[in-house]
């Protein structure tokens, strides 16, 4: 009988200490505030989050969820001290999270995706050498899962996309790669991983699908040189921009990257807004730059909309410099001015429109104010209009050196986005052997394009002469953008050469 008993009480503990191990259960109430927290409705998704710990205090996918709104928060505030308040909660997390179900795959998954999370915080405040750590990290979990459940279709969507960055890293982070990381991996690698996880999502219930479906537009767009493919898979009517201001973030920022700025427009003038809604300022500073790119008169309404309520550090300087450019336009050199000392001593320069808009600001030299209006329209995709205007001209209408060549390069621009590619290739060679000792990043970019337009003839020899042209022209400003993009060229045209 004793021994009865000692049996019985023994399986009475361990039947306990599993109810008490901590579970991962995408339920309903989970499922519910995590799509509260994409449409950026965090205070809902906290009052879900609450009755989730009520109703499953074993459901550990709540603290995922929980770092996903600190993750947002930090990105779209970019506020120091906020940063360092969350900060506090990853550690916290990690452990709840370690003390789980092992034998689930979310166990590792959710880890790595929290350090995923906080490496792309960190890199709003320069904090590269901890968030390749986490980066390295992140992928070591993530690869050990793989390992264990092949058929967990949601690790493959975070690999997918660290496989495809790590090839085109800039050099001046190369040394992060070197020693932290232990990722390899290439574009077409990740383009297929992510690939079998949208096809996975056709057919099966999969929570993950708008995330995969928005980083594989923008590898399409950014790192593949298909740009009209990223338009197509972004705009399949998954994401609902008039309902989420993510959704709108991305369909609008696609749209402008693919001369699609009226349907930028658009989407912008339609997002949602609501108290309930995070407020995400950048958009305005989107819909100013669009209404820029048309010459509308009321586009600096919305990029003061964005310096005068947005506490962040990024895109500060772009946008006093864009309300400095409107006020040139317009005739007024004192308006121009004065956004231009403000832009000196407002927000930070981490990235590289920022940079470039500094330079400016401290060069006290305003842009001639008919390239720029060419160089609006056309970043606008209104090319007929631009090369109506620009055409009119040659280097003997302008006394500088700088203005001679940027209209060799916004001619070469503007013929290329009108497919007339010889054209094209001629202004651009022109612009090369004229800049390219130069500061400006005109050379370094033409050589760029060139590339990319033997490369779409499938002149493969000639596209890799000058990707590679490109990588030795060496810009002040947009070099690492640049030559990444230069060697995703080269990456492409290797994978297709083996």
């Amino acid at each position: 009988m004793k021994k009865y008993y000692t049996f019985f009480f023994c399986f009475l503990f361990i039947i306990s200490q599993n109810l008490a191990q901590g579970n991962f259960v995408f339920s309903e109430n989970a499922k519910a505030a995590y799509d509260k927290v994409l449409n950026l409705r965090f205070g809902e998704a906290e009052t879900l989050l609450i009755k989730l710990k009520a109703e499953e205090p074993n459901n550990l996918i709540v603290h995922y969820i929980e770092n996903y709104i600190d993750f947002f928060k930090i990105f779209i505030n970019e506020n120091k001290a906020e940063f360092d308040q969350l900060e506090n909660n990853k550690s916290k997390r990690l452990d709840k999270i370690k003390a789980g179900d092992k034998a689930s795959p979310y166990y590792l998954f959710l880890q790595a995706e929290i350090k995923l999370q906080w490496a792309l915080a960190r890199l709003k405040f320069e904090e590269y050498f901890a968030a390749f750590k986490e980066v390295n990290s992140a992928h070591k979990l993530l690869t050990k899962n793989q390992e264990k459940f092949p058929d967990f279709i949601a690790n493959k969507k975070s690999l997918g996309i660290l496989h495809a960055m790590v090839g085109t890293i800039p050099d001046n982070y190369k040394w992060g790669v070197s020693l932290l990381s232990s990722l390899t991996g290439s574009i077409e690698q990740g383009r297929k991983e992510i690939e079998e996880v949208i096809e996975y999502a056709k057919y099966n219930e999969f929570l993950f699908e708008e995330e995969t479906l928005v980083m594989y537009a923008f590898l399409m767009l950014h790192l593949n040189n298909k740009s009209e493919e990223a338009w197509k898979i972004i705009n399949s009517g998954k994401l609902r921009a008039a309902e989420n201001p993510l959704a709108c973030f991305v369909l609008a920022n696609v749209a402008m990257r693919t001369g699609r700025n009226d349907e930028a427009i658009r989407l912008l003038e339609n997002r949602p807004k609501s108290k309930q809604i995070q407020n995400f300022y950048y958009l305005d500073y989107m819909l100013g730059l669009c209404k820029l790119y048309r010459l509308d008169e009321d586009a600096e309404v919305h990029l003061e909309d964005y310096v005068t309520k947005f506490n962040g550090q990024n895109y500060v300087k772009e946008a006093y410099q864009k309300i400095a450019w409107f006020h040139l336009l317009m005739g007024n050199d004192e308006g121009y001015h004065y956004n231009m000392n403000q832009c000196k001593i407002k927000g930070s320069s981490i990235i590289g429109g920022d940079k470039t808009a500094l330079k400016e600001a401290r060069s006290g030299v305003a842009p001639n104010a008919k390239l720029l209006q060419g160089r609006l329209l056309f970043d606008g995709g209104y090319y007929q209009r631009a090369y109506d205007l620009l055409s009119n001209y040659s280097t003997a209408n302008f006394s500088d050196n700088r203005s001679k060549l940027e209209l060799s390069y916004r001619l070469g621009r503007i013929t290329h986005s009108l497919k007339e590619h010889q054209k094209a290739i001629n202004y651009y060679q022109q612009t090369i052997d004229v800049g390219q000792y130069e500061g400006y990043y005109f050379a370094c970019n033409a050589a760029l394009q060139i590339g990319l337009i033997y490369e779409q003839q499938g002149s493969n020899k000639k596209a890799t002469e000058y990707f590679n042209r490109c990588l030795s022209i060496k810009p002040d400003e947009y070099k690492s953008s640049l030559h990444q993009k230069a060697k995703a060229g080269l990456n492409r045209l290797d994978k297709s050469a083996g």
